[in-house]
């Protein structure tokens, strides 16, 4: 019985009290929450749902809970139900019922932990969005690293997710990266406002190397034609960094294409409609400082350029006429001032502000060796890149420990740990998991003894069971709840837990035969479906994050 099933009996229980009694099923919820007691001795899960019904039917909440008890006890698979407190349902399973858990979640393979919690959602998630003039930094992977989890986290929960990188690709910035390359080419110095770093000699070699004739051009023609080749080949460097760290994009929208389409026009027209545009010092304003924003934002200035915020409102519109429901942007550390003025956007093209658009922003990220800043920049000079943190410490190493804490919260990352070989880095303890199951299972390959078709769950009675089993069933939960959330760290901190819960499981509780200490064959076949049920949870977690599953370690 999984604690999904036993929340349905609980809630089923209360409706036939309810019914029984005449009460008014209005106050009734629609879903009920169980707990994991800290004291196993209370049992194996609590509800409060007496305590939360009773004054709101006029009954005294130890009355209401012995009612609910009464009614719960004939569920097949509960095997007691005591009463605590002021009124709390303290619930035991058969071990039958709670072993069959291992069953369910072996059967379900890798669509255990997903749901339909989210179905109907259409999301459009916005990360990284690094600008084409120069290498994904770490900053960036962070977000690579949270924001791919979480797209697979919120297709787990049934979401239809489309992931998109924006590529800046209309601003001045691209610019200075062509008068960099330029510069670079021609052995002079970087300009003032440009780009420094190995990487912008390099990629203007390679254009030299394309095209020997480009520094032969007039400095306007040569300028833009650094400008096109090299925004194609730093974009094609940030596609391969990001592949390499298991990262794929469904769309990679280029901002020019909002000018050259007319979308930025088309946006403003619907603005204008909604009535929150106005003209003012000969220049085009929006007023979002009618839903909160500190000041009212340029859309037009005064001499006819575009400012960014046009550009900005006119990607969130295109967005929403993509047919998504919720717009999720990651951003950056230095992009706070950023959440209001993107909320008022959405506010003035229509929608609902706290249900079409969201904006999560990440901290910064910081690298250490035993407690002291690493500089592994080369090729920049001045900040770390995504391929110099996985030449450290390896794709793995970093996807985990970059997703597994609140991106509310600056990071510090010691090299030296994530990538030891104990129980104190939290990847590997979790991977080790795996391997360690993996191990097992082969052995007893070797020894001829496998799971079979089925097993009696009842078998499946010792405490260390019976936390595996607990821990194996939340796994859904917490997956839903990481969606909703949108907090991918629960799935690592999750992991580390069903690590623990198994290496406790594997000290106590003996699986295979050995000549010394024989194990009845029933209880080896039960207990393998519970191993391999551990292995199956662990795999599609760590899948989750995008981290592999080893075999061996």
């Amino acid at each position: 019985m999984t604690p999904a099933n036993l929340a349905e009996a609980v809630l089923a229980a209360v409706r036939a009290v309810f019914t029984e009694r005449g009460l008014d099923h209005s106050v009734l919820p629609e879903s009920v929450t169980l707990e994991r007691p800290r004291n196993p001795g209370h049992g194996d899960y609590a509800s409060t749902i007496a305590l939360q019904l009773a004054k709101r039917v006029g009954m005294p909440p130890r009355d209401l809970a012995a009612a609910v008890a009464g009614e719960l006890t004939r569920t097949p698979g509960v095997k007691s139900v005591d009463i605590a407190g002021p009124g709390f349902l303290n619930i035991r399973l058969d071990p039958a019922a709670a072993g069959q858990l291992a069953r369910e979640v072996v059967r379900a393979g890798q669509a255990y932990g997903r749901s339909d919690r989210l179905a109907g959602t259409r999301v459009n998630l916005e990360f990284v969005s690094a600008n084409p003039t120069g290498p994904i930094h770490l900053g960036h992977t962070r977000w690579a690293a949270v924001g791919d989890a979480l797209r697979r986290i919120l297709a787990a929960a049934g979401a239809e997710v489309t992931s998109e990188h924006y590529i800046n690709d209309a601003g001045a910035q691209v610019d200075r990266f062509a008068r960099s390359l330029y510069a670079a080419a021609k052995g002079e110095p970087t300009p003032e406002d440009g780009y420094a770093g190995e990487y912008v000699a390099e990629i203007a070699a390679r254009i030299v190397a394309e095209r020997p004739d480009v520094l032969d051009q007039p400095a306007d023609d040569a300028v833009a034609i650094f400008r096109d080749r090299g925004y194609q080949l730093m974009l094609a460097e940030m596609r391969a960094s990001l592949e390499r760290f298991g990262v794929h994009f469904d769309v990679w929208f280029s901002e020019r294409t909002l000018h050259t389409s007319g979308a930025i026009d088309h946006a403003l027209a619907r603005l204008r409609e909604q009535g929150h545009v106005y003209e003012a010092d000969g220049a085009v304003w929006l007023r979002t400082t009618a839903f909160d924003d500190d000041k009212d934002r340029v859309l037009i200035r005064s001499n006819g350029e575009l400012t960014y915020f046009a550009a900005d409102s006119a990607y969130y519109i295109n967005k929403r006429e993509r047919g998504f429901d919720k717009c999720v942007y990651l951003l950056g550390a230095d992009h706070h001032g950023y959440v209001n003025r993107l909320r008022a956007i959405a506010a003035c093209a229509g929608d609902d502000p706290d249900y079409h658009i969201e904006i999560l922003i990440g901290q910064l990220v910081n690298l250490v060796r035993n407690g002291v800043p690493v500089r592994l920049a080369k090729r920049t000079g001045t900040i770390i890149t995504l391929d110099e943190l996985v030449d450290a410490v390896g794709v793995d190493a970093a996807r985990y420990s970059l997703a597994r804490s609140s991106t509310d919260s600056p990071l510090t990352l010691d090299i030296e740990v994530i990538t030891r070989n104990s129980n104190d880095n939290p990847v590997y303890y979790v991977q080790y998991a795996h391997a360690r199951i993996a191990s097992l299972l082969r052995h007893a390959a070797e020894l001829g003894m496998s799971r079979g078709d089925d097993f009696d769950p009842g078998l499946l009675s010792h405490e260390r069971e019976n936390d595996l089993l607990k821990t194996l069933g939340e796994f859904p939960e917490v997956v839903a709840t990481a969606a909703e959330l949108r907090e991918p760290h629960r799935i690592a901190r999750y992991l580390e837990e069903l690590a623990g819960t198994y290496h406790r499981f594997y000290d106590a509780c003996q699986v295979l035969p050995r000549a010394d200490r024989p194990v009845p064959e029933q209880l080896t076949r039960a207990r393998l479906w519970l191993v391999e049920a551990s292995r199956i949870v662990l795999a599609n977690g760590l899948s989750l994050l995008g981290v592999s599953a080893p075999e061996r370690m």
